[in-house]
C-alpha cells in the first residue's frame, strides 16, 4: 500500500520532554499518487491546520453488539440502539483523549488551543510547519498537482510508541488534502491512501461513478414492449407487480403505518421522471397516479429532467415504480444523492443520515468522494449535508462498486457504519452485481498486475459493498421460459448473470459459517486460489435473491423490459417493509438487520437449485440446494417470513 501503518519502530531522542520518549512511524507513503510532483520546501512560519484522528474504541465489539439485536436467538433481539448510544459506544475512550491531549501538552500545544470535533473523534489545532516537523519527527514539502493545485505533505512521520494504539492518523502528513498557507474552513479533513484492495493503485473519483450513464452497476435494457400484450399468465415473459406478488406470496399493502419506512436511494444523474411514474400506474397501481416519492435532497440532489433517455431515467423509474407500487400505501423515501456535476457515493450518502460519519476515521476521501460546496458551473453551492435527514427502517441501494475500485480502509470504515445503522434497527440491502463473478462492465482481475481485463480471465472480481457482512447482498432470479409462477425459479441467466463470489477484504462472519462451510465441503467449486478466495474464511455473498428479469418499466414515455439485480433489491426490500408493516401492526418494532435471523431460519426462503453465474472465462458458481454463491439461501417466501418476525420480540 503507499500509505500503510509501518510496525517497524525507531528510536529517536525526544524532544517533547523527559524521560525521553521512544518513537515509531506511524505511516509512510511508499510513492506519490499519480500526476503529484514534489516542489519545494515550506516557510516554517505557514500555519497549518493539524488534526489527529482518534482510534474509536469497541470498534472490534461491533459483530457482537450487533448480534446482541440481530441473533433471534439472543433475549435482547429487536432492542435496537438510538443514535446517541452508538456513538457514545464507539467515541474514543477517556484514556485515548487523555494520553494524547498529555503528549500534546508537553509539546507546548496547550489545552485551551485544541478543540475536539463534535462526534468527539478529532482533536483539531493549529501550528507552524517548523513546530509540526518537530512534533512528527518529519519534513514536510510543497507538492504541486498537474492541474496546478498546491499540497503541503509529507512522506513519513513518527509518534510515541506508547500512542499507537490511540491514535488512527494525523493530518495534513502523507496525504494529499491540505493546501498551503492558512486554512479557516471547518470541513473536515480526508484521509486518502492510494492503493486499491487488490494492491494497485486505486481510479481517481471510483466512488462518484456510480450514477453515470454506462456505470457497470445500472440495469440491463431490453426491448420495448406492447403493454396489452402483458398478462399475469405470461410471468415468464413479462414482469409485473402482480407477478411479485404471486411469485413470493404477499398481499397488496393495506396500511400505512407512520413508524414505517421504506427508502430508495439514487444517485444524481440518475432520476425519474414524474410522466413514466404515472404511465405505470396507470397500468399496474391506479390508484397512485400524481403521487411522487417523499424527496430528500442531499448535496444539493434533485430529479433532473434535463437528461433524459434510459441512461439516465432507467434506474431509477425502476426502482421507484416497483418499490412504490408493492407497499402502498406506504409513501418511499427517495435520497437523491449530489448534483449533477459532482454526483455523490456512498459516503456522502451516509454523511448525510449520520452527522458524525462525516468526521468519523478522517471523514471522507477527497479522491473518492464528492466535496461540496461544488464550484463547478452549475454545482452545488450549499454546505455539504452532514446529518440531518433520518434512516429509513429498510434502505434500498441498486448500485454498486468491485471491492478491487477502493481501498481497504475505505472499505471497512464505509462496513463499519452499515453495522451502525444495523444497530440502529435499519435493514441495508444491496444489489450484488449483474456479471456473475466477474466486476462491473463484465471485468475480472488480471493475477499478475492487480489490474481489471476484459472478463475473458483472470480472477473473479467480487463487489463491494455486498461482501461487507453487515448489509443484505441480493442476488437475482428468472422464471424459466415457458414455465408459471408457481414453478421453481432459477438463477438468472438472461441478459444479466446474479452477482456472487468471496470476499478478498472481509472475514467470514459467525452467522454465515456454517451455511458457507457446508457449501464448499458439499459442493465444492472447481477453482483454486487461481480464481477466488478459497479460504474458507472469507464473507460470502449474496444472501438472497428476487426475481431480476422481464420486468415492465415505463421508461421515457414508452414501456421497456428491463434486466438486473437492480430489480431484486427493492423487491426484496418491498418485502421486508410489508414485514415492518406487519410487525408494527403487532406493537413491534423494525426486523433490523436481517441476516442472522436467515441464515438461522433458511426455510422462510424459497430454494433456488438451478442455474449459475458465470463470468472471467467460466462457468462460475452453480445454485445448489442450501446457500450457494449466486442465488444465496433463495427468493422470499412472504407467509413464512411474516411468521418467522412475528414469532419474534
Amino acid at each position: 500500500m503507499y500509505v500503510s501503518i509501518l510496525i517497524i519502530t525507531t528510536i529517536a531522542a525526544s524532544v517533547i520532554a523527559s524521560p525521553a520518549l521512544r518513537h515509531a512511524v506511524h505511516e509512510k507513503r511508499g510513492r506519490l499518487p499519480v500526476d503529484w510532483f514534489k516542489r519545494s520546501r515550506p516557510e516554517g512560519h505557514l500555519i497549518l491546520p493539524m488534526r489527529v484522528a482518534l482510534t474509536q474504541s469497541n470498534l472490534h465489539r461491533g459483530e457482537e453488539f450487533l448480534m446482541d439485536v440481530a441473533d433471534p436467538s439472543s433475549p435482547n433481539f429487536g432492542r435496537h440502539w438510538n443514535a446517541k448510544e452508538v456513538a457514545e459506544m464507539f467515541a474514543p475512550s477517556k484514556e485515548t483523549v487523555n494520553a494524547v491531549k498529555d503528549w500534546l501538552a508537553h509539546s507546548d500545544i496547550a489545552s485551551d488551543r485544541i478543540s475536539t470535533s463534535q462526534g468527539l473523534n478529532w482533536l483539531n489545532f493549529n501550528i507552524t510547519v517548523s513546530k509540526a516537523e518537530s512534533l512528527l519527527r518529519t519534513q514536510y514539502h510543497v507538492y504541486q498537482h498537474a492541474t496546478g493545485q498546491p499540497h503541503i505533505a509529507c512522506e513519513s512521520y513518527s509518534i510515541p510508541e506508547s500512542l499507537r494504539e490511540h491514535v488512527d492518523f494525523i493530518t495534513p502528513t502523507v496525504h494529499f488534502d491540505a493546501k498551503v498557507g492558512p486554512r479557516r474552513s471547518k470541513e473536515p479533513q480526508k484521509r486518502a491512501d492510494f492503493t486499491a484492495a487488490v494492491g494497485t493503485p486505486i481510479r481517481p473519483f471510483s466512488g462518484t461513478q456510480i450514477g453515470r450513464p454506462g456505470s457497470g452497476s445500472l440495469p440491463k435494457p431490453g426491448p420495448q414492449i406492447n403493454i396489452e400484450d402483458v398478462e399475469l399468465q405470461q410471468c415468464n415473459r413479462y414482469i409485473t407487480p402482480n407477478c411479485l406478488r404471486a411469485l413470493y406470496r404477499f398481499p397488496p399493502g393495506t396500511s400505512a403505518n407512520a413508524k414505517n419506512s421504506f427508502g430508495i436511494v439514487e444517485y444524481s444523474p440518475q432520476s425519474y421522471l414524474q410522466g413514466d411514474l404515472d404511465l405505470f400506474f396507470q397500468k399496474f397501481s391506479s390508484a397512485q397516479v400524481g403521487t411522487s416519492p417523499r424527496l430528500a435532497s442531499i448535496d444539493g440532489g434533485v430529479p433532473q429532467t434535463t437528461q433524459q433517455g434510459f441512461l439516465f431515467n432507467g434506474e431509477s423509474d425502476l426502482d421507484l415504480e416497483y418499490a412504490m407500487a408493492l407497499v402502498y400505501p406506504q409513501t418511499v423515501t427517495l435520497y437523491q444523492v449530489g448534483d449533477d456535476i459532482a454526483s455523490g457515493s456512498f459516503n456522502n450518502f451516509l454523511d448525510a443520515i449520520d452527522a458524525s460519519y462525516c468526521t468519523e476515521n478522517g471523514g471522507d476521501d477527497p479522491f473518492q468522494d464528492a466535496t461540496y460546496p461544488d464550484s463547478s458551473p452549475g454545482g452545488y453551492m450549499g454546505p455539504k449535508n452532514c446529518g440531518g435527514f433520518a434512516a429509513t427502517n429498510v434502505i434500498s441501494t441498486s448500485y454498486g462498486y468491485n471491492e478491487a475500485d477502493l481501498t481497504v480502509f475505505y472499505e471497512r470504515r464505509q462496513c463499519n457504519e452499515y453495522m451502525k445503522l444495523g444497530l440502529q434497527g435499519v435493514s441495508v440491502i444491496y444489489s450484488s452485481g449483474d456479471f456473475g463473478v466477474a466486476g462491473n462492465k463484465n471485468q475480472c482481475i488480471d493475477p499478475n498486475t492487480g489490474r481489471l481485463n476484459n472478463g475473458s480471465s483472470g480472477l473473479f472480481n467480487p463487489a463491494f459493498p455486498s461482501t461487507c457482512p453487515y448489509v443484505t447482498a441480493v442476488g437475482a432470479t428468472q422464471i424459466n421460459p415457458g414455465a408459471s409462477v408457481s414453478d421453481p425459479e432459477i438463477a438468472c441467466q438472461q441478459t444479466i448473470f446474479s452477482g456472487g463470489g468471496f470476499s478478498n477484504v472481509f472475514n467470514l462472519p459467525d452467522y454465515q459459517a456454517a451455511a458457507v462451510t457446508s457449501f464448499l465441503k458439499d459442493h465444492p467449486p472447481p477453482y483454486g486460489a487461481e480464481r477466488f478466495n478459497n479460504s474458507g474464511r472469507s464473507r460470502a455473498y449474496p444472501d438472497v435473491a428476487a426475481n431480476g428479469a422481464n420486468y415492465v418499466v415505463a421508461v421515457d414515455g414508452k414501456y421497456s423490459l428491463i434486466y438486473g439485480t437492480s430489480a431484486s433489491a427493492p423487491t426484496f426490500g418491498s418485502v421486508i417493509t410489508l414485514v415492518n408493516e406487519q410487525r408494527y401492526a403487532a406493537g413491534r418494532g423494525p426486523v433490523g438487520f436481517l441476516n442472522p435471523t436467515l441464515y438461522a431460519n433458511p426455510n422462510a426462503l424459497f430454494d433456488i437449485t438451478s442455474g449459475g453465474n458465470r463470468g472471467c472465462g467460466t462457468a462460475g458458481f452453480t445454485a445448489t440446494q442450501g446457500w450457494d454463491p449466486v442465488t444465496g439461501l433463495g427468493t422470499p417466501n412472504y407467509p413464512a417470513l411474516k411468521d418467522l418476525f412475528l414469532g419474534l420480540p
